[in-house]
This record gives structure tokens, sequence and C-alpha cells, in this order.
């Protein structure tokens, strides 16, 4: 079965929005190397429940929240995707050291991401 593995904020300004989360929550952001801006959120300590997730600049303004499902095989799970009806709307991309991302619509438009975690990428 395939879980949630992660958050993703898009916000307009990242840089007030690590202000707020690490102030209010405690939590921690790491920048991470890529074509975008984008931050790894540490959320809490490995051992306890929950997820970590990430924060990147929003590109058209709106701020949004994805959930991404571990998937093995992003390529697999687009396919199965479209074939139940869903779209992709940003294609296989690779995230170095962490794996592939896709973003995806399903039938009733909620965005969702697929995410295969493949550290060596």
């Amino acid at each position: 079965m395939n879980r949630v593995l992660r958050f993703d904020f898009q916000v307009p300004n990242p840089e007030k929005a690590i202000e707020f989360y690490s102030n209010s929550f405690g939590w921690k952001f790491e920048k991470i190397p890529g074509p975008q801006d984008y931050w790894f959120i540490t959320s809490g300590e490995k051992d306890s429940p929950g997820i970590d997730g990430g924060l990147m600049k929003s590109p058209d303004g709106a701020s949004r929240t994805t959930n991404s499902i571990e998937v093995p095989s992003v390529e697999e799970y687009m396919k199965k995707v479209e074939e139940n009806g869903g779209k992709i709307v940003v294609p296989k991309t690779a995230i170095a050291g962490m794996g592939y991302i896709a973003y995806c619509l399903d039938t009733q438009g909620l965005l969702f991401g697929l995410s295969e975690v493949n550290p060596n990428v």
C-alpha cells in the first residue's frame, strides 16, 4: 500500500513562512540545491508520529498544500493515474538526493504528488 510521504507548502514568501513555522512550532528548514529554491522541513523527531515536508515559492503566488504519496515507480503510477481518469500536471522530475516527483490531478481536480525515493539521484 502507498502512504502519504510528505507535505509541500507553496507560498508567495518562503522566508516569511520559514520564520512563522520555525517560531510557532520549532520546525527546522534546510535549503536543498536544485533548479528551484526548495527547503526540506523537519517537523519532529524521527521516532515520533507524523511526516516531514517541504517549502517552495508558489509559481503563481497562491498558497497551497500538496500531499505526496510514496510509490515504488513514479512512471508506473503516472500511468495508473491516467488510466483511472486523472491528469499529470508536472511530469517526472528528478530532485537531487531525494528521488523523483510528479504532480497530478485526481478526477475532481485535487492536486497531489507522486514521490519515488531514490537518494542516488
